[in-house]
C-alpha cells in the first residue's frame, strides 16, 4: 500500500535525520517540541508523499524547512520549489527559513511562526 504520509519506506531515513539535526534544526525544536505553541503537536523529519519535511504541524497543514547554504544552488532551489508546489497542492502551507536566521534571530523566527498560526488560521473546536 502506498502513503502519503509517513510513508514506511522512508522510516529509517527519518530516524537518521533526526539523530543527525543541524544546530538550527535542534535549536527551532527545542522551541517548538511540546506542544509549546498554541498547544500544537509539531513532528521532526515527517514525511509527505516523496518528501521528508524537517517539521510539520498536520492540525493546522503547516510544514517548516530549514535550510543550509546548500540551497542556495540552482538545483536544491527548484527541488525545493516543487516540493513547496506539491505541499501547496496538498493544502499545506510551507515556511523556510535558512539555518543562519534560526541560530542568529530565533525570536523574529518565532514571530513569524506565531504570525502564520494564529486566529484565523487555527481550525475552530
Amino acid at each position: 500500500m502506498n502513503y502519503i504520509y509517513n510513508n514506511l519506506q522512508f522510516t529509517s531515513l527519518r530516524k537518521k535525520l533526526r539523530k543527525n539535526q543541524t544546530p538550527a534544526e535542534i535549536r527551532l525544536w527545542s522551541k517548538l517540541r511540546n506542544k509549546q505553541l498554541f498547544d500544537l503537536r509539531f513532528f521532526r523529519q515527517y514525511s509527505i508523499g516523496s518528501y521528508i519535511l524537517d517539521f510539520y504541524c498536520p492540525q493546522i497543514r503547516l510544514a517548516i524547512e530549514v535550510d543550509g547554504g546548500q540551497h542556495n544552488s540552482e538545483a536544491l532551489q527548484q527541488f525545493d520549489q516543487k516540493r513547496t508546489n506539491f505541499l501547496n497542492s496538498q493544502d499545506i502551507k510551507v515556511l523556510r527559513f535558512w539555518n543562519n536566521e534560526v541560530l542568529q534571530e530565533t525570536t523574529t523566527v518565532l514571530e513569524i511562526i506565531n504570525k502564520a498560526i494564529t486566529p484565523p488560521h487555527l481550525p475552530l473546536r
